[in-house]
Parts: structure tokens; C-alpha cells; sequence
């Protein structure tokens, strides 16, 4: 490949938050506070000369910092050699912060090219992170690139049998942690949290609904997405689709508390044939004033506690007990999550639970294998 057809862009942020696009086109590249470099960054924390960019025979674009002082960062890994570096690393001059890309990404295809201007960015020791590593993976995670689902059953206390299974999302992407809970944390850091959970949603709804013979399917919602309109249109077009499954959906305990607003979704749920959950009960407050209001059609009560729930003191049995028999009064199922050991089953039974959920009787197994 030719070096001198291998234009790659350095994105930045401006002060007052546009997007900026540096073409390299020119090489070595050089980075630093003279006015004389390539790319001229007046910040303290840059070398007159800080670093150089080069592109071999191949076309691999290379960094190396020039001996600065306060370092040139690839993934804020410091360099000390240099280092080949690829689209959507994130770079430090210093603490001057920019991400790397290629003219022909899709995701810069409405970003304009301004090759002479000189970027001011403020003083400071600590690194910058207004961009996200691994943001161009997780779009196309989020356009179907290595979605992927499992499901947990859930199974009456009394015996054992399969009556609803959980959806749980997973993530199959080469270059993307396959935990969700990683997951999420890296949709938070792009405020997309609630796209994450409608991929998974909709990517596992169509693929367990062939398999579920008549079965409840329980998919969750994150707290942003809960009272959205476009939630609700989201679920009732599942919902609609032929072959559709019974659906439950969980609702996170952080919303439970906003209870105009929940009553009004579960108004509108119960017009599509849509039962609901509380989720996680009892990982906060119990939320009993919310769960009079709008009681659910299940009450999930959080692993916290039920785990080692058998070796308890009586006044924590007392208390789960209670709860329990104020759900089964408003006319809800009990559920109990995490049950891993006979021993909590036994006592989940002797409590009056309807319903268990947790690795003593199934684990979540990928969809293909259901």
C-alpha cells in the first residue's frame, strides 16, 4: 500500500463541543506546542516536540513520543516504543485527548475536515475520557453484531416445574466484553443504556418465541427506558408479532417509587395482555407504600435475600416471611431469585414462595441449546 494514500483522522472536542477532524496527510506527523507542527496544540501539558505519527509500507499507521515530558498515551496505556495503533483507539498528547479513525468509517462520515485548526485544550495533570474506547464495537453491537441471548428457568416451589424463563442478554462480539454488566457500564459511559436493553430485548424475544411451547417469557427494562412511550410502543410491537410469547416485564426497583407513573403503565400493559414484575424487592427499600398502589402481577424478591436464608436469625426469617405474605395478599406471586442450595428451597416452600429462580434449579443456557 501506498503511504501517501493512507489518510487516516484524528477526532477531537472542541471547547464548546463540536466535533473536530484532523487529516493526516502528510507524513511523519508531528504533534506538539510549536507552531510548527503538523498539529499544534498550545496546552501546557505538551512538548514543543511531543510525538510523531508514520506510516510503513503496509499502510500500518505507527505512534512514537518524542521524548516527552509528560507522555503520549495509547488507551491510556503510556508508550515507551513505538506502537502500532488502530481505528478507535483514544490517544493522549499529554493531556490533550483525541480519538483515532478512517475517513471511510461510517460513523465520521458527517464529521468536517479541518486540517489547519489549532486546538486549546485546558491545563491538567489527569486525562482527559471524553471519548469511549471501544464506541464503534458497541454500534454495531447495537445493530446486531454478536447479539446474543439466554434464558433461565423459573419453576413452581412446590415442584419443580418450568412455568416462565428469564431472557438474559449476551454478548458474542470479538472486541466487546461478553459480561452485560460490562456491558451497561459501557452503554452509561455513551448514555445509551436504553438501547442496550431494547437490543437484547428484541434480539431474544425472536429468538426464544419458537421455543417457549406456550411458556412466560420475563424480559427486563433499564430504569431510562421505563415510563418512555417508545418503550411501551416497543413492547405492544412484540407483543403484536405473530407467534409472540406471554411477556412479563420486569421492572427495576429504582422505578417502582414513581407511582403515578407506574400505575399509568400498568393501565397500559394490561391493555395489551402484557403482566408485570418488580424486580430485585428488597435490594433497597422494600418499597411497600409503591407495591399497595400498583401491585404487580409478580414480586421478585432480590438473591440478597434469599441467599443463606435457611442459616438466618429469626428476626430476618420473620421479616421475610411477613413480606412474603403481604405480597400473597395484594394478589401477587412471590418469587424468589437465587436459590442455589436445597436448603433455601425447602425454606422458601415453607414460607409460602410460588415460584423459585436460581442455579439449584437451572441455570441460564444460551437460546441455541434450549
Amino acid at each position: 500500500m501506498d503511504p501517501e494514500n493512507s489518510v487516516w483522522l484524528l477526532e477531537s472536542i472542541a471547547a464548546d463541543g463540536s466535533c473536530v477532524v484532523q487529516a493526516l496527510e502528510r507524513w511523519p506527523y508531528r504533534v506538539g506546542r510549536d507552531a510548527g507542527n503538523d498539529l499544534a496544540v498550545d496546552a501546557r501539558g505538551l512538548s514543543r516536540q511531543h510525538a510523531q505519527l508514520s506510516v510503513d509500507a503496509q499502510g500500518r499507521l505507527w505512534l512514537a513520543d518524542l521524548g516527552s515530558t509528560n507522555g503520549t498515551f495509547v488507551n491510556r496505556e503510556r508508550i515507551a516504543s513505538p506502537r502500532e495503533i488502530f481505528p478507535n483507539d483514544v490517544i493522549h498528547f499529554g493531556n490533550a485527548e483525541y480519538r483515532l479513525a478512517r475517513p471511510n468509517s461510517a460513523d465520521f462520515e458527517n464529521s468536517s475536515v479541518d486540517a489547519e485548526r489549532t486546538m486549546i485544550v485546558p491545563a491538567g495533570q489527569s486525562l482527559s475520557e471524553r471519548f469511549v474506547r471501544h464506541e464503534l464495537q458497541f454500534m454495531e453491537f447495537l445493530r446486531g453484531r454478536g447479539l446474543a441471548a439466554a434464558a433461565q428457568p423459573i419453576v413452581r416451589a412446590d415442584n419443580n416445574q418450568i412455568v416462565a424463563y428469564e431472557l438474559l442478554g449476551r454478548c458474542q462480539h470479538p472486541e466487546l466484553p461478553p459480561s452485560p454488566m460490562h456491558l451497561f457500564h459501557l452503554a452509561a459511559q455513551l448514555d445509551r443504556e436504553a438501547e442496550l436493553s431494547e437490543a437484547f430485548r428484541s434480539f431474544g424475544v425472536a429468538a426464544l418465541a419458537p421455543k417457549l411451547n406456550g411458556l412466560a417469557l420475563f424480559v427486563n427494562t433499564h430504569p431510562k427506558e421505563t415510563f418512555a412511550d417508545s418503550f411501551f410502543q416497543a413492547i405492544k410491537s412484540l407483543r403484536s408479532q405473530p407467534g409472540a410469547p406471554d411477556l412479563v416485564v420486569e421492572v427495576h426497583e429504582t422505578a417502582v417509587m414513581e407511582v403515578d407513573r407506574m400505575r399509568d403503565l400498568a393501565a397500559r400493559l394490561g391493555e395489551i395482555g402484557v403482566r408485570f414484575a418488580y424486580d430485585d424487592f428488597g435490594a433497597g427499600q422494600a418499597r411497600l407504600n409503591e407495591l399497595g398502589e400498583v401491585p404487580a402481577h409478580f414480586v421478585k424478591f432480590d438473591m440478597g435475600l434469599i441467599r443463606g436464608l435457611h442459616e438466618a436469625n429469626d428476626r430476618k426469617k420473620r421479616v421475610v416471611r411477613d413480606l412474603v405474605r403481604l405480597v400473597l395478599d395484594l394478589g401477587s406471586v412471590p418469587l424468589a431469585e437465587g436459590v442455589e442450595l436445597e436448603e433455601e428451597a425447602a425454606i422458601c416452600r415453607e414460607m409460602g414462595f410460588a415460584l423459585i429462580q436460581g442455579y439449584l434449579t437451572g441455570r441460564p443456557v444460551p437460546v441455541q441449546s434450549l
